[in-house]
């Protein structure tokens, strides 16, 4: 398979309530019967979108998508500065992952998590091994904060004109320190136009680390609804100021714990928001793990980097 599957619309959907005022919306496409199959979006705070239905030969998948908390359908919503978000970290996306595996009355599920969906992906099978089947990975991070580090602020060494635009974006006390944090208060701030200003300048910056891709569409974060952009970048500042809430590494450190999972990590050659060394570290740390690298992909995908994806969701259908 090296086109997708024909658009499908969901055959169910709902809402899963966490029980702490969170309700997460769901939706299952393809066959009841089939594979179960977790699409694990990115961001953190993306949602998801109809795209991941047409990866998955629908008669053989039972395909799973959610949106995270306080993104998407799932309220409450994150670009109300009111929300709480102390009650919207990693532990609290674990926890709801496995309660909408037992809310399906899924056994056993492949995870298919792309950029943040990767880390989650990770973090999630790495505390329920027996509940994943398979894991395929693409554009694959661990969020450590030496990867977070990088991203927003040593790729400032290939545009520095756009991380100086970055970087200006917060008060000037903050400058020399903490840039995220900054952005995480600036995006709980009451006044809209703040918030506002906050994610176009941070949205700006993400683009600009992607503009160097030969592949992919232009702008893919200031390309966002206004709603939409403020829950991406209030949800991504959060979650990236505090490291994940991981202990540096952890990922990588405990990927022995998937052994006897398959896993098939796909990963662009170009991608400079998330560089080729962590894919590699994890598919050495992973017993039976497959790196496939793109050449001509970038963090946004390429049509290459798409056929390996259908190959690999092709090939676990079998088991």
């Amino acid at each position: 398979m090296t086109a997708p599957y024909p658009p499908i619309d969901p055959y169910e959907h709902g809402m899963l309530d966490t029980g702490d005022g969170n309700l997460i919306y769901w939706e299952t496409c393809g066959n009841p019967d089939g594979k179960p199959a977790l699409v694990v979006h990115g961001g953190p705070g993306s949602g998801c979108s109809a795209g991941p239905r047409k990866s998955f030969d629908p008669e053989r998948y039972r395909i799973i998508l959610f949106d995270q908390r306080g993104c998407g359908r799932s309220t409450p919503h994150a670009a109300d500065h009111t929300t709480d978000m102390t009650l919207n970290t990693t532990e609290h996306l674990i926890a709801d992952m496995e309660q909408l595996r037992e809310h399906l009355g899924v056994d056993r599920w492949l995870l298919f998590g792309s950029s943040w969906g990767s880390t989650l992906s990770l973090a999630y099978a790495e505390r329920y091994p027996e509940r994943v089947s398979e894991i395929v990975l693409a554009a694959v991070t661990s969020t450590r904060r030496s990867e977070i580090d990088w991203l927003y602020r040593g790729a400032g060494r290939f545009f520095p004109e756009a991380w100086e635009r970055f970087r200006d974006g917060v008060p000037e006390a903050d400058r020399g320190g903490d840039l995220l944090g900054a952005y995480a208060r600036l995006m709980g701030d009451p006044d809209p136009e703040v918030r506002s200003k906050a994610a176009t300048d941070w949205c700006a910056w993400e683009d600009a680390v992607l503009s160097a891709e030969p592949n992919g569409k232009p702008n893919p974060y200031g390309g966002r609804p206004p709603r939409a952009m403020l829950a991406l970048v209030r949800i991504c500042s959060h979650y990236f100021s505090h490291g994940a809430w991981l202990e540096e590494g952890q990922l990588i450190r405990d990927a022995g714990r998937l052994a006897g999972i398959p896993g098939v990590l796909i990963h662009g050659r170009l991608d400079i928001s998330g560089p080729l060394d962590t894919a590699w570290e994890l598919a050495h740390a992973w017993p039976g793990s497959e790196l496939v690298v793109i050449e001509d992909s970038g963090h946004k995908g390429s049509a290459a980097m798409s056929a390996a994806l259908y190959t690999a969701f092709d090939r676990f259908a079998q088991r």
